[in-house]
């Protein structure tokens, strides 16, 4: 697929800089000019300067919440502007509204101390869409790696404290001597046509309406091939014969690599796994077309960002390829 990097979280802007990751005295320095981007439970700090325009919200290492956080730091990378980092603050209390864990996005807002009142802490898949490609990137990777540290703070060989080298990007056992590495979890997710027609799913959690692509976790020697097929049939029990690749893209919740592919279906007989899906259907491309020009009052598209919406609407405009 030739546009495959325009997903969002996708485009491979940011400088890694691997090579720095073992130089503590060159990231400290360069830690006293960077930009530290704060993340408070999973969600990164943005500034809404306007309504339909939001940014990331970078704060110095000086700053008031930051002094005695300067052991968390984790570099990112750099871009044009200079060196990244990104740090936890999930410590910090804060006043105001309170996260719903219940709510499929969650709207709520956390303003920082010490900062504009325009900055404060949002989910990231309410705003991904208003960032510039290089800004998603940086926010999806912050909030993955932190999560990684949050969740992987123990060995999983002997169930000891790990400790945090090579500037955050692997946890070391101080009593195995084992080393733990960032985890990316593969999934599928299937763009299955018959002719004309797409095969999409809706999960009992989501907005009512809402639809997308199938998708699922890959398994252990399992191929991308061999999971599109086998998540595919055991969800809807629909037979896939050909599967080629499109597109990828990072998912950080928590930490997921969705691999869009697509298939072609040899049967089209529909029996879904009520475990997995609450309903599935064919949809042909005409009704597509109104589900995502929003005529369609029973049918919502697959939000925007994801990269569901990126394949469908692809497809839709014929330019998979």
């Amino acid at each position: 697929m030739k546009i495959a990097e325009q997903v969002t979280f996708g485009t491979g802007l940011m400088d890694r800089a691997a090579n720095l990751r073992t130089d503590s005295k060159g990231l400290l320095h360069s830690a006293r000019t960077a930009r530290i981007l704060p993340v408070w439970r999973g969600k990164p700090m943005f500034d809404r300067g306007t309504e339909h325009h939001t940014t990331l919200a970078y704060l110095t290492r000086d700053h008031p919440q930051l002094l005695l956080r300067q052991d968390l730091l984790v570099f990112l990378g750099r871009d044009d502007h200079g060196p990244l980092f990104a740090v936890d603050v999930s410590d910090w209390t804060a006043k105001g509204d309170a996260p719903d864990p219940s709510a499929f996005v969650d709207q709520t807002w956390q303003h920082f101390p010490d900062t504009p009142d325009t900055q404060g802490f949002a989910e990231l898949r309410g705003v991904m869409t208003q960032l510039t490609p290089s800004e998603a990137e940086v926010a999806a990777t912050a909030r993955s790696i932190l999560e990684w540290h949050r969740i992987h703070g123990f060995c999983a060989n002997c169930g000891t404290k790990s400790v945090p080298v090579q500037a955050g990007w692997q946890r070391d056992c101080p009593a195995c001597a084992r080393p733990h590495f960032p985890r990316t979890d593969p999934v599928v997710i299937m763009l299955i046509t018959h002719g004309n027609a797409v095969l999409i799913g809706r999960n009992a959690l989501w907005p009512t309406g809402m639809y997308s692509l199938l998708a699922g976790f890959m398994e252990p020697g399992e191929t991308i091939e061999a999971a599109t097929r086998r998540e595919v049939f055991e969800e809807t029990g629909v037979r896939v014969g050909t599967v080629g690749y499109l597109a990828s893209q990072p998912w950080p919740y928590p930490s997921s690599l969705m691999i869009g592919t697509r298939g072609l279906a040899t049967t089209t007989e529909i029996t879904i796994d009520p475990n997995e899906l609450e309903q599935a259907q064919w949809v042909t491309r005409e009704q597509m077309l109104e589900v995502f020009a929003g005529q369609n009052p029973d049918m919502l598209p697959a939000r925007k960002g994801s990269i569901a919406h990126f394949l469908l609407s692809n497809w839709l405009a014929d330019r998979l390829d």
